[in-house]
């Protein structure tokens, strides 16, 4: 029996990729995208806001929609609470019109009740909504997502060829990236197995690196390391200027680290590595 997924945010890196990888694996997918974004994989419906009416009648009786709209930066004219609690609001509200039982939602490492970052901030009030709905779910809290064209490798990629590599603070900070591909076979086995059900999660890689031996490996020699304190990374974010937003830098310096074990054990998954991933130029 085919499986029918609904994505929000399927134009995205993440909802590209876990769309392409579950319409190549028996998924029958169904795209919610903005008008004049488009998908080469599955069908396509345009949406604006997840609460257009002839939404419910085209996705009726998914086993699942995938949440994937997420927005990592402030604007005057798009703010966090709009965007990642305002739209997850409408995806749980969608659901339950379109008797759609059970909702996965890409949350961030580091997302807890006492945060005091705005960006964390919103994707928490997110999570409630979505634990409170009724609805079955998982929530994945992330580290960063690596793969070709994602976010975090397009800047470096860009700093790498201007020969110079920018590290805020000491670049000591540490993440855990993981692989574009094995995310995708993780939300594939989240909307199968029940294993998964009323279940938050770390999704991180099998490594904990430092943002400095990270870049200097993704740079292969190619440029030189810069080191700038905090303070002025900081002002230039404040001003639109620089690699960096006032959010990611906070993100970086927070050193987030999660459970891979207990993600391990859960999916019966060998992860790979993020060194694989560089050397086979799969972030270029």
């Amino acid at each position: 029996m085919h499986r029918s997924v609904v994505i929000t945010g399927a134009n995205g890196f993440v909802g590209r990729n876990v769309g392409m990888f579950l319409s190549k694996n028996g998924f029958q997918t169904i795209s919610l995208v903005r008008k004049g974004k488009t998908v080469n994989f599955g069908k396509t419906i345009t949406s604006q806001t997840l609460s257009e009416k002839n939404l419910v009648s085209e996705i009726r009786g998914s086993d699942a929609l995938l949440h994937f709209i997420g927005q990592g930066m402030q604007t005057v004219d798009s703010d966090y609470d709009t965007v990642n609690v305002g739209l997850a609001k409408n995806a749980v509200a969608l659901c339950k019109k379109a008797k759609i039982k059970k909702i996965i939602y890409i949350s961030g490492l580091g997302v807890d009740k006492h945060t005091t970052l705005g960006y964390f901030i919103s994707k928490y009030k997110a999570e409630q909504e979505i634990i409170l709905s009724g609805l079955d779910y998982t929530i994945f809290r992330a580290s960063y997502i690596i793969g070709h064209d994602d976010p975090l490798s397009k800047n470096l990629q860009q700093q790498t060829k201007k020969g110079e590599m920018i590290i805020p603070g000491s670049g000591n900070y540490r993440f855990q990236p993981i692989f574009i591909g094995d995310v995708a076979k993780v939300i594939a086995k989240s909307v199968m197995e029940k294993k998964f059900s009323r279940k938050i999660i770390d999704l991180v890689g099998p490594e904990i690196v430092s943002y400095n031996v990270f870049v200097k490996k993704f740079s292969r020699g190619k440029a030189t390391m810069k080191k700038i304190d905090f303070e002025s990374a900081y002002h230039d974010a404040l001003h639109n200027k620089g690699s960096f937003g006032v959010d990611d830098l906070s993100i970086m310096v927070g050193d987030y680290i999660g459970n891979h074990k207990k993600l391990a054990g859960l999916t019966r998954m060998k992860f790979t590595r993020y060194g694989e991933i560089l050397e086979s130029r799969g972030l270029s």
